[in-house]
């Protein structure tokens, strides 16, 4: 872990670079709306026992929406739980579908198309959310929001706002080529985003540091 530096607070906190401003991660409203309609109106309760695929869909979404209102008030801790929480239930499932009968075939085989697409949806949002979180602390964990972030962008390659925090995580981490890989992956997808900028501008001044450094050993 590392402390973030007033710079990396300021522009990790609520910029809209980041999309914190727009809440923690909140998927489109096509895909929330898809996500609702996969669960088919299942939630309430706790654990999995006997739930039905569409129920722990639905739980899932009534703690990913518990967490985005945590972190709207700024409960950040309890907003981490929440996400984790939804993520338990999604886990639940798939190990629900991986004790019926199929064979070799993958969990996520038991699943409509709809209920595939709100698993990964809400897989997304919940992963994006709580490094959202995480980049709130005093005391950020920079390891796990990389790691977070990287869950992210195996599913969605091209989602922006793991594509940032990617680049912020590896900076803060010492990790200046893999920084600038990722940011500069999101400033192709907002060219004009400020902090993706500024981030780009710090990095490139570290990686020139550590250049010279090395021609002055030579």
């Amino acid at each position: 872990m590392e402390r973030a530096s007033p710079a990396a607070g300021k522009l990790n906190a609520g910029g809209r670079g980041a999309g914190d401003g727009h809440g923690p991660a909140g998927g489109s409203q096509p895909r929330a709306t898809a996500a609702a309609a996969a669960a088919g109106g299942g939630g309430g309760g706790g654990g999995g026992g006997g739930a039905e695929p569409g129920e722990l869909i639905g739980r899932a979404l009534d703690f990913k929406s518990e967490g985005a209102q945590c972190y709207k008030d700024k409960k950040f801790r309890e907003a981490i739980g929440k996400y984790h929480r939804a993520l338990l239930e999604l886990k639940a499932l798939l190990l629900l579908l991986s004790q019926e009968p199929g064979g070799q075939r993958p969990a996520s085989a038991g699943l409509s198309e709809e209920q595939r697409q709100a698993v990964e949806a809400i897989e997304v949002d919940c992963y994006n959310s709580l490094a959202a979180c995480l980049l709130q602390a005093e005391l950020v964990n920079y390891e796990r929001v990389k790691e977070y972030c990287l869950k992210v962008l195996q599913k969605e390659g091209e989602n922006f706002k793991a594509l940032y925090r990617s680049g912020v995580a590896f900076y803060h981490l010492g990790d200046y080529n893999k920084a600038l890989y990722y940011l500069k992956e999101a400033r192709s997808r907002q060219p004009t985003d400020t902090n993706v900028i500024r981030y780009i501008q710090l990095t490139e001044m570290k990686l020139s540091r550590c250049s010279q450094r090395e021609k002055e050993a030579l």
